[in-house]
């Protein structure tokens, strides 16, 4: 699907809902990768779309390098944000002018602004219906993110592959005793992906030997300390190709274990199995999640975090995969998401196994090949 396209699927939401011209903004406090999605544009920058008088539909970006956008992006129109001293407010109030935006019409700014700048909106704007909502324009991009078109499809199969090398060399490299600190395998992950391509990590990585494997997240990401010794580790990282995101985690294991351990390991790669075996097309992602949860509760064990999210733009998007009462999430072909049961003692170290799945019509796809690795 092109970028266009998209575009269109929301004008005609936007027609429905009388919308003239709406706002995204991807800055540094308030980075919105609707951006990316709907344009192509890497970086900073303001996207407005909207409706001139005659009903026609057009898109303006505004993006902070002008020289980039050039390059990579793709809309109707492009004006540099130093035109409007990059304010967010100045630019919406030139581009109303540019639509040719009549008086009293709904505008929509997003969500995330802060409430004293939604004043000033408000303010600067009185002639215009100023909306900052949930469950406006910008929810139903959510929405429409979190199933994948063909084009994005195929990113992921090559962004996994890449993955699946890296996975394949780290196994490998670490058997060989070439890699035997948290830092040596965090760096390791990011040159070599830079090497196949990828624009970099999805997220900073997370490298925990047997000392602090029982962190979910641990503090600090890396160090210096050993990895893969004696004992459980855990390696959570992922890579960034043509702007989305991969995200597996590997636990190493390398004995004699004590039982509890072999415990943490048996009941992990089961409530992978059970989960991935739930997966399917209407399926609600809340009743996957609490039947891990079940799983887990019944051997006494409960897992800290959510069993799973949807990855795209974002390393954490669209849909959840989480036993709670707010999750209505279904799922539906086009969905890509992680399923990453895991537990985590203080005294015996974490264990966690998670993979991409990709849901077509067809089928549940593993995307990526991470695993337990005994060495």
């Amino acid at each position: 699907m092109s970028y266009e396209e998209r575009r269109n699927k929301l004008y005609r939401w936007m027609a429905e809902e009388r919308l003239s011209l709406v706002m995204f903004e991807y800055t540094e406090t308030r980075p919105d990768p609707a951006v990316r999605w709907l344009t192509g544009h890497p970086g900073d920058g303001l996207l407005f779309l909207g409706f001139d008088r005659q009903g026609k539909s057009h898109s303006l970006l505004v993006p902070w390098d002008i020289n980039i956008a050039l390059i990579y992006a793709q809309a109707d129109s492009l004006v540099a944000y130093a035109e409007f001293e990059r304010q967010p407010l100045k630019a919406l109030k030139r581009a109303l002018g540019y639509f040719n935006t009549p008086l009293g019409s709904k505008v929509e700014i997003p969500p995330v602004t802060p409430y004293p700048l939604f004043l000033n909106y408000v303010e600067a704007l009185i002639d215009f219906e100023v909306l900052c909502r949930n469950g406006g324009i910008h929810q139903e991009v959510e929405t429409f993110r979190a199933v994948k078109d063909e084009e994005e499809i195929g990113i992921y199969r090559t962004l996994s592959d890449i993955t699946n090398e890296l996975i394949d060399a780290l196994e490998q490299h670490i058997r060989s005793g070439d890699l035997s600190t948290e830092g040596a395998v965090a760096l390791f992950i990011e040159a070599e992906c830079r090497k196949r391509g990828c624009e970099g990590m999805g997220f900073e990585t997370l490298a925990a030997g047997p000392q602090r494997s029982f962190g979910i997240h641990p503090f600090p990401a890396y160090t210096g300390g050993d990895f893969a010794t004696r004992g459980l580790s855990i390696l959570d990282f992922g890579l960034k190709y043509a702007g989305y995101t991969s995200d597996v985690t590997l636990t190493f294991v390398r004995g004699p274990l004590s039982r509890a351990q072999e415990r943490l390991l048996t009941l992990t790669e089961r409530a992978y199995r059970l989960a991935l075996a739930m997966v399917g097309e209407g399926i609600a992602t809340k009743t996957i999640a609490a039947a891990v949860d079940t799983l887990f509760g019944n051997a006494k064990k409960s897992m800290p975090h959510a069993l799973g999210h949807g990855i795209g733009l974002e390393a954490h998007e669209a849909p959840a995969l989480r036993n709670r009462a707010d999750n209505d999430w279904v799922l539906k072909p086009g969905m890509i998401f992680t399923l990453e049961p895991g537990l985590y003692d203080p005294a015996q170290g974490g264990c966690r196994l998670e993979n991409d799945i990709l849901l077509t019509e067809a089928e549940v796809e593993v995307l990526t090949h991470a695993r337990i690795i005994r060495l």
